[in-house]
């Protein structure tokens, strides 16, 4: 699967991207974006299966971009410190919701999760 990841701090895209490296082999990261604005653009442009949202950005948050980008076109990991945006996040067909630090078992079980939805 071909995944983008959206979340306003490096480290943070950093820290993800190793972990799915090295504990998701199913998953490729495509790219990356620090904002909304980046990450329609990179949505448009990478056309991803996968993406792992963060929910609080500058300028924008993730719910922003949801409803931005028109039709959702790939499947969505949320990757948050704000355990209060869970119920807004299934309301966007999230696949899982996942808590800062990232739990690398959660990590595998979320995107399983997404790998056999994409199939249906």
């Amino acid at each position: 699967m071909k995944a983008l990841l959206i979340d306003d701090e490096k480290k943070n895209r950093d820290s993800l991207g190793k972990l799915l490296k090295e504990y998701c082999g199913e998953v490729e990261v495509i790219g990356e974006a620090s904002s909304v604005e980046e990450a329609l653009a990179k949505v448009k442009q990478l056309k991803p299966d996968l993406v792992f949202l963060d929910v609080e950005m500058p300028n924008g948050t993730g719910f922003d971009f949801l409803r931005q980008v028109g039709e959702i076109t790939f499947r969505i990991i949320f990757v948050t410190a704000h355990s209060h945006y869970a119920i807004k996040a299934i309301r966007f067909a999230a696949v899982d919701y996942l808590l800062k630090p990232v739990d690398t078992d959660d990590l595998v079980k979320a995107v399983q999760r997404a790998s056999k939805l994409r199939l249906k």
